[in-house]
This record gives C-alpha cells, sequence and structure tokens, in this order.
C-alpha cells in the first residue's frame, strides 16, 4: 500500500473516531445550528426579494374638472408611473370629466376665483369670460406644445396608471360607461379608492 493510501486511511479512521466520539446532545445542538443557519438564509432570501419587487405606492383623488385643475393629477401620475410607481387616481365629482371622452375636450378655465388670472373677478363674471381666458389657455398650451388632457390620460393609461372613476359619481351625474376612455376602471367605490390610500406611501387630493 502506498504512502498516500495509508494517511488517507488514516484520515478517514480519525475523522470516523471523532463522530463515534460526538453524543446525542452534540449531535442535537449540530443540527439546530444548522437549521438556524438555514432559517436565516431563508430570511435574508426573503428580505433582498421583498427589496427588489418593492414598489413605491400613490393614491391621487381628483375631485375638479376645470382645465387648470386637470392637468396636476394627471402630471403627477404620468411622471410617477415613469418612475415604476404604482399608482391610482380616483376620479369623483367634476374630476370625472377628465376621463369623460367628449367632457375631456372641452374643459373650462374659470376666470372668476384665481387670484393669479389677470382678469379682475368683477370682470371675470361677465358673461363669455371663462371662453375666453379657456380659448387663451389652449393657445399657450397650443404655442408651448403641451401635451393636451387626451394625450396625458392615454400617456397614463399606457404607462400602466390605473384611472378609477367612481361608481356614486357616475349614477348621480347620469353618466354612460361607455363614454369613458377606453382602460379605465368604472364601478369603483370609496372602499375600494380608501383601501389603496391606506396601503400607499404617497396620498394626495387635487
Amino acid at each position: 500500500m502506498s504512502t498516500d493510501s495509508q494517511q488517507t486511511g488514516d484520515d478517514l479512521d480519525a475523522e470516523e473516531a471523532a463522530q463515534a466520539e460526538m453524543t446525542e446532545d452534540d449531535l442535537r445542538a449540530r443540527i439546530e445550528e444548522l437549521e438556524a443557519t438555514v432559517a436565516d438564509l431563508q430570511e435574508l432570501e426573503e428580505t433582498m426579494a421583498a427589496a427588489e419587487d418593492g414598489q413605491n405606492k400613490m393614491t391621487i383623488i381628483a375631485t375638479k374638472g376645470t382645465l387648470d385643475m386637470a392637468y396636476p393629477p394627471l402630471i403627477l401620475a404620468t411622471t410617477a408611473a415613469a418612475f415604476d410607481w404604482e399608482v391610482v387616481v380616483f376620479h369623483t365629482f367634476w374630476g370625472l370629466d377628465i376621463l369623460h371622452e367628449e367632457n375631456s375636450r372641452n374643459l373650462k378655465l374659470s376666470s372668476v376665483g384665481n387670484p393669479n388670472m389677470p382678469v379682475p373677478n368683477i370682470v371675470g363674471a361677465i358673461p363669455g369670460m371663462d371662453r375666453m381666458t379657456t380659448r387663451m389657455m389652449n393657445k399657450r398650451i397650443a404655442d408651448n406644445d403641451t401635451a393636451t388632457i387626451e394625450e396625458l390620460v392615454d400617456l397614463s393609461l399606457d404607462l400602466g396608471v390605473e384611472l378609477q372613476a367612481c361608481q356614486m359619481t357616475i349614477e348621480l351625474m347620469d353618466y354612460d360607461e361607455n363614454d369613458f376612455y377606453e382602460g379605465v376602471t368604472t364601478g369603483v367605490g370609496a372602499a375600494t379608492a380608501l383601501q389603496h390610500m391606506g396601503e400607499s406611501d404617497v396620498q394626495l387630493m387635487i
């Protein structure tokens, strides 16, 4: 027998002797140690998976349907979605007009009650002023190549934003669900909106 074979045999004999010397308590302790190590590794794996899957959530409540107030929820929603946020915009009362295909193309800009409008309230109350200020704003939007409300709605849906229409408001305003943009989620109640708000990192009411 060669020297290497003798050494290998001696090593095996020593290992077997060491294992034979281990008591039942030693084996149980070793098993518990290994189980603890496995549990730690599993916890680490789950933590890393959660970190990878973690996604910021935002809920926006859109309540206004004027031209100037239709932009903020859609701009915020599309921006957040572009950063891979999970976004829900719950439209209720006049905010529902943002999702209405026909009405969204004819949103008005009120010339009364806005302190930043270059029109005094007494002048803004003159019949026809809302139409004039709306034309002025639409011209500025076109001149600056700013996206229209229709384009922002389409972009929101393309980016995975969930645009919700309040069912109570649909019934209150006597709207037909077929009049909304394709892809809009209808039949949503306040309870569903509240649930998503509770799960969200950011909640906004506009």
